[in-house]
């Protein structure tokens, strides 16, 4: 854990539970989800943590059908974003198993 100490992360904006770091950061150029009235910036996130998933269901997104999951926060249950848990177009398969974080739902702190 020492390693971690001074990294860049981000938390829950509602309860600042630790849920990701900088560093896991594969896309910042994502939309959150345009049903749900949070259509603005999103982050791709290769890992995040103190979460918990909603059930899985099939959307159908900008970039096509996926299997997802709703993320939401282990301490104060806020929904912060979803997981992909499955990708129908071949091109799509790079994003099965990371998360979309909605950049108004979480804020910087340091681990």
């Amino acid at each position: 854990m020492a390693e971690l100490m001074g990294s860049r992360a981000y938390c829950c904006f509602k309860c600042q539970n630790l849920v990701a770091f900088h560093d896991d950061i594969v896309s910042k150029d994502f939309q959150g989800y345009v049903q749900q009235a949070s259509n603005g910036r999103a982050f791709l996130f290769s890992h995040a943590m103190n979460i918990i998933l909603g059930p899985k269901e099939d959307r159908q997104l900008m970039t096509g059908l996926h299997t997802v999951a709703d993320v939401y926060c282990s301490d104060c249950g806020e929904e912060l974003g979803w997981k992909y848990v499955k990708a129908y177009e071949q091109t799509q398969k790079y994003k099965e198993g990371k998360c979309v974080l909605e950049k108004f739902k979480i804020v910087r702190g340091n681990a």
